[in-house]
């Protein structure tokens, strides 16, 4: 049993969102896993193929750009950032991983003001010792931290939604 697991969604229903995924392809056997579970959650949740976006950044440092970037721009619901930090033999993966923190942080923090609604993003970066740890949470037996980060996202979005409608004065809810 894995303790860290967040409970199932089944209420989640993310039909009509529109939902990008921005993936690092450093240590790319192991995005490309987040990126399968991230999209498969999605899918599950009912967010339509052609409104799951995927883009490609080079490295986990290139993340809190890009998705700052597509935030701003206010087309999708959410924004899942999905990397993959694996420590090494210098201190390079202690910066990469605070970059990416922090980078990630204010971003969400503030996309969680753009628009009626806000933009949720999700942090989807492994930080691990060792490729088997990696692995593990890429779609082993930890799960899939990519597809966990998705539903994160969406559940945010749904909330944030219902947040917005809740503030419209009753006639305008129609």
């Amino acid at each position: 049993m894995n303790l860290g697991t967040p409970d199932p969604r089944p209420d989640l229903d993310g039909r009509g969102l529109e939902v990008a995924l921005v993936v690092s392809r450093f240590n790319r056997e192991i995005t490309r896993a987040l990126e399968e579970g991230a999209v498969q959650a999605l899918r599950g949740a009912g967010v339509a193929e052609p409104d799951i976006l995927v883009y490609h950044v080079p490295g986990a440092f290139e993340l809190a750009p890009t998705a700052r970037r597509l935030a701003q721009a206010g087309r999708h619901a959410a924004v899942v950032c999905l990397g993959a930090v694996i420590e090494g033999g210098t201190d390079h993966y202690r910066y990469v991983c605070e970059a990416a923190t922090q980078g990630l942080t204010q971003v969400a923090l503030e996309a969680s003001a753009w628009g009626r609604h806000g933009v949720a993003v999700a942090f989807g970066v492994l930080t691990t010792r060792t490729q088997a740890q990696a692995a593990a949470r890429a779609g082993g037996e930890e799960g899939n931290k990519g597809g966990d980060a998705a539903l994160a996202a969406l559940e945010t979005a749904l909330l944030w939604r219902g947040l917005a409608r809740d503030a419209e004065p009753p006639a305008a809810r129609g």
